[in-house]
């Protein structure tokens, strides 16, 4: 399987993040994530308007939902997003109910295990309740104490039958070290939102990782 190379749009401007989306797209981006402080600033609307412009390319929404699984799942779905994230800190119910949701409209469900202590747990856990797939993850705050999602990757990766994305501060140096140890989608943020030429970055990155095959 190739691995699926999903941009982050964490942005708080519309404008920006078709800038950005665009940049990907060309560069060979096969996943255009709407990130959660563009969502929590433009509105849902941001979904379905990223979406209407890029039709062929797979829209994630990074609601990070940890209550009213099936209303925030099903909100963001008929909006236009094929995948929909919630946090593995949510009740059992909220997972499952946003599973439910997603796949009543053809849509997967990605389980973010950002600050799970028990990761392998959680992770076996959430796939039964009807997670598509897992995402290792270190947040931005995290990341300046130095902590990298590639620890325990390939223990996550071993661990379910769901493919398994992650994210934290990857960069064309270590994409490929994570597709290596299991990940299948990886998610790359600021080494292509803050670089001086998006496109170009993108394009480096999906060579690194198509290398790592």
């Amino acid at each position: 399987m190739r691995p699926i190379l999903q941009v982050a749009l964490d942005f708080t401007s519309l404008e920006e993040a078709f800038r950005v989306a665009e940049a990907a797209v060309n560069g060979g981006a096969d996943w255009l994530e709407i990130g959660t402080p563009l969502i929590k600033s433009v509105g849902i609307s941001a979904v379905k308007t990223i979406a209407k412009r890029f039709p062929k390319i797979t829209i994630v929404a990074d609601m990070k939902t940890v209550d009213t699984g099936y209303l925030e799942a099903r909100m963001a779905v008929i909006h236009g997003a094929r995948v929909v994230t919630v946090l593995g800190l949510a009740s059992d119910r909220t997972i499952k109910e946003a599973a439910d949701a997603a796949h009543e409209y053809n849509a997967k469900l990605m389980v973010d295990l950002m600050l799970v202590r028990d990761l392998r747990k959680r992770a076996e856990e959430v796939v039964a309740l009807g997670a598509d797939y897992v995402l290792l993850h270190i947040g931005k705050d995290v990341q300046k104490d130095g902590l990298t999602p590639l620890t325990l990757l390939r223990e996550i990766a071993n661990a379910v039958d769901v493919p398994v994305a992650v994210a934290g501060g990857l960069s064309a140096l270590t994409a490929p070290m994570a597709v290596k140890a299991g990940a299948k989608i990886v998610v790359i943020g600021s080494a292509i939102s803050s670089a001086p030429d998006p496109e170009t970055a993108t394009r480096k990155i999906r060579e690194a990782l198509d290398s790592a095959i």
